[in-house]
């Protein structure tokens, strides 16, 4: 007869895990189950718990939400859990196979004005939507590195989809990041809000800003990779841990030997943000009032291609017309 299977609501409910484990597990960022099934013994060492305890602790997470071996055949039907956020414009939903999707890491990298800070006030509002209509019916988590949020560019959307303004602000969780090392205590501490928020969407706009600003020279490019790294992965833990899309933002640096090139910049943080991010768009701007050209570099499963879209007071849209063909 095969055992009952044990429900843990709280982190303290977990076996090795008493109030003041609890408590210490909280203040390095770890608030829930999803949050430790994800965790490294390293992570939790952190907290001043042993290695075997740490991995005892781990495992009744795992075993909690049913992280396991599977067959590629039941991959395919846990995948169809995998929800998507329309970004406004079919052709651009066409070109990422549907929408941003979750339990994934999605890039957006262009230049000043490409278009990147609005796609990411877009899918903020979008998400909140029903599924039938392109959503997930839940909130945004945005963390806001370059000032570049704006409440009323969020009114203005919500009003063109048919949603309240005031209650599609209430469901955009917000914080700005003053600093690299604020950006990724922010989101060490995120699992709470995003379970109790219902969170399907979380945003960093700008990723690499901070990053690229305070570690400055060959020197230090090490321990920026290093931090770039941790903070990427446990943003991709996030999104699989509570089934919501990643939506990363990256400034980009010119490429002296590509001057022809429609990929004329690369994208800042090298290989490190490149193989974590699953789907890298590189938007830049096109001829034409408003227009951008979205260009599908990477992805684990399409191939490479262009869009176009066109920004508007009412956010983002299809091109009318022959252009949009």
């Amino acid at each position: 007869m095969q055992a009952e299977k044990k429900i843990y609501l709280r982190i303290e409910d977990l076996p090795s895990v008493g109030a003041a484990t609890a408590q210490k597990l909280r203040e390095i960022g770890f608030s829930t189950i999803e949050s430790l099934a994800t965790a490294t013994i390293a992570e939790l060492a952190a907290a001043g718990i042993g290695e075997k305890r740490a991995a005892e602790i781990i495992a009744a997470a795992r075993e909690a939400i049913e992280i396991s071996w599977v067959t590629a055949k039941q991959l395919a039907e846990l995948k169809k859990g995998v929800g998507r956020i329309t970004t406004g414009s079919k052709a651009l939903d066409n070109l990422i196979g549907g929408g941003v999707e979750t339990q994934s890491i999605t890039e957006f990298f262009g230049e000043f004005g490409s278009g990147k800070s609005q796609l990411c006030h877009q899918l903020a509002v979008n998400v909140q939507l029903p599924p039938e209509r392109g959503g997930l019916n839940g909130a945004a988590l945005y963390i806001d590195t370059e000032n570049t949020f704006r409440i009323e560019r969020i009114a203005q959307m919500a009003r063109h989809v048919g949603l309240d303004p005031d209650e599609a602000c209430e469901r955009i969780i917000y914080a700005e990041a003053y600093n690299s090392d604020h950006q990724i205590l922010l989101l060490e501490k995120a699992d709470k809000v995003i379970k109790e928020n219902n969170v399907r969407l979380i945003i960093i706009d700008s990723l690499t800003a901070h990053f690229r600003s305070e570690y400055v020279g060959r020197q230090s490019l090490p321990e920026r990779q290093q931090k770039l790294n941790k903070h990427m992965h446990k943003l991709l833990r996030l999104a699989r841990a509570f089934n919501a899309a990643a939506v990363v933002t990256n400034q980009v640096m010119a490429r002296p030997d590509e001057f022809f090139s429609a990929m004329a910049v690369l994208p800042v943080g090298g290989h490190i943000v490149g193989h974590t991010s699953h789907t890298r768009i590189y938007l830049r701007k096109a001829a034409g009032k408003n227009v951008r050209i979205a260009r599908l570099v990477a992805s684990p499963y399409l191939p490479e291609g262009e869009a176009l879209f066109r920004i508007t007071e009412n956010g983002i849209e299809d091109l009318e017309g022959e252009e949009a063909e």
